[in-house]
């Protein structure tokens, strides 16, 4: 069975940062995309970033718009997790973050591309 645990999330004012965890078990992710993606209340779930291999020892990485040059996604393949480093945190960026893993290879940035999610942990920036 495969799952995916997710941890780090939390209370933190405007401006600090935040580590989200993603942990794998029941199969690797090593060659395939893994991703961000959070949702607010009332919202839909929206793409945060994503990150994908691309050759020996190579990976790409892509980030939504509102992200960008603030989050920072990476993985070790060694302990099969995925991270989600957010830094400048907004008040915007409040919502629930998942971490998501996709049989496919390449970039993704779709929910429907991926097949395995976490439970999700809750973002919550204050002003």
């Amino acid at each position: 069975q495969v799952r995916l645990v997710e941890s780090g999330g939390g209370l933190v004012q405007a401006g600090g940062s935040l580590r989200l965890s993603c942990a794998a078990s029941g199969r690797t992710f090593s060659s395939n995309t893994v991703g961000w993606f959070r949702q607010a209340p009332g919202k839909e779930r929206e793409f945060v970033a994503t990150i994908t291999w691309s050759g020996p020892s190579t990976w790409y990485s892509d980030y939504s718009d509102s992200v960008k040059d603030r989050f920072t996604i990476s993985r070790d393949n060694v302990q099969n997790t995925i991270f989600l480093q957010m830094d400048s945190l907004k008040p915007e960026d409040t919502a629930v973050y998942y971490c998501a893993g996709s049989l496919r290879t390449g970039w993704r940035i779709r929910p429907g591309d991926y097949d395995y999610w976490g439970q999700g942990t809750q973002v919550t920036v204050s002003s």
